[in-house]
């Protein structure tokens, strides 16, 4: 489900943290990708002309495994180098949105049997993708399938985004890759959207900057965590009556959630008004999101091998249905793309320098003496070795790039 309405407000408040980007400029990045979010997102959209899911002869779903395989392929050729994170166990606080989603998918099965008697295609297909469940052998399959493609996998302990999080806080990764914004909740430095979108899709890739967002916001981490579990996160419902705006207000005004649930709270006892749930532990909620259950990134270990091409060939085409020819054409890419030696990106080696006016330059030249003891000037502005954002280390001795 992600935060509702953040993004929304990012955009409004702190513009200067979301960029957008072709895919192609994104070349020596490394990414870790919310595998659970890409496999519902491909279950949904990997479809036939008639709205129904991929299948093979034997009646198999196969959308996933379509989706997975040529959008991987996709992300390699423009240099990208994914690593995919799937979901362990949830945190029982997240059991009852849970528990409510499967009677929102129970209820769309009945109505979409109703649809197919009397609606239009367009509701039946309304409906049907709203009955999308993501089940252990689809995880399964997906994971077989990476991994025979070169791909590393984590199982993560708990929440993917929050382990993608993890991996690119600790340097593992550049960025993390997903459609649910709560995994910068969860303190990623850098969230990439839509990278696993179609390519006739022709979306851009949006790029948010955490560090940009708060500053943007003009609050801390700490506030920034209130904000996203009043707007409604994974774990708690929203609380009625509280839109985006109002939240960002509130979170502002009371310096904080505990100040805005005493706040409401009297309000309540009062003269009525919005109803802040009796259970409502927004408390617990808070800390799932600071400190996750996740693998610490130093004890992760990031792979990209060549591709088992007949590995491939048995699963996708002997054991699927895929085309044969399409299968190798598309290990073939793998192979040359993942180990390509790759041109190191230029903003790994040095940072910009604003410009300096006349007056400051006068104020910043430092002297230094040669061999004479005369002064010299200082070049103002002169280049020198920086680090990647993703901490790792770009001096001209190691090229690896994330």
């Amino acid at each position: 489900m992600g935060i509702k309405g953040l993004t929304a407000i990012i955009s409004e408040h702190a513009p200067k943290a979301i960029v957008e980007h072709d895919i192609k400029t994104l070349f020596g990045r490394k990414v870790a990708i919310d595998a659970s979010m890409s496999i519902y997102q491909f279950l949904i959209a990997v479809r036939q002309k008639d709205g129904e899911m991929l299948t093979n002869e034997a009646g198999e779903t196969t959308s996933h495994l379509m989706g997975f395989f040529y959008r991987t392929i996709r992300i390699v050729e423009n240099g990208i180098k994914p690593a995919y994170v799937f979901d362990g166990r949830p945190p029982e606080l997240k059991s009852g949105v849970l528990a409510k989603r499967f009677e929102r998918r129970e209820e769309a099965k009945a109505d979409g049997e109703e649809a197919k008697e009397t609606g239009t295609a367009e509701e039946v297909d309304k409906f049907t993708r709203r009955t999308v469940r993501v089940t252990r052998e689809h995880n399964e399959e997906c994971q077989k399938l990476l991994r025979l493609m070169g791909i590393p996998v984590v199982i993560a302990p708990s929440e993917a985004e929050a382990q993608c999080a993890e991996l690119a806080r600790g340097g593992k990764v550049y960025a993390a890759g997903s459609e649910d914004m709560d995994t910068l909740t969860f303190a990623t430095p850098i969230l990439y959207r839509h990278l696993t979108f179609s390519e006739a899709k022709k979306a851009p890739i949006s790029e948010i900057n955490l560090e940009k967002a708060i500053q943007g916001l003009e609050m801390n981490m700490s506030h920034f965590i209130d904000l996203c579990i009043l707007l409604g996160c994974d774990y708690l419902e929203p609380i009625k009556g509280i839109g985006p705006k109002s939240a960002l207000k509130l979170i502002r005004e009371y310096h904080g959630l505990e100040g805005v649930v005493e706040h409401l709270r009297e309000k309540q006892k009062k003269k009525g008004g919005i109803q802040v749930p009796e259970e409502w532990p927004w408390e617990e909620a808070k800390k799932l999101f600071e400190k996750p259950d996740v693998l610490p990134a130093s004890e992760v270990e990031l792979e990209w091998k060549d591709p088992d091409v007949e590995g491939l060939v048995q699963f996708l085409v002997v054991e699927k249905g895929f085309n044969e020819e399409r299968v190798r054409k598309g290990a073939d890419k793998l192979q040359k793309f993942l180990n390509a030696k790759q041109q190191g990106r230029l903003d790994g080696f040095f940072t910009v320098q604003p410009k300096e006016t006349k007056e400051e330059d006068k104020g910043k030249v430092g002297k230094r003496k040669d061999a004479k003891g005369k002064g010299k000037e200082a070049k103002p502005g002169a280049k020198r070795k920086a680090e990647d954002k993703s901490g790792e280390s770009t001096s001209k001795k190691s090229k690896t790039k994330k």
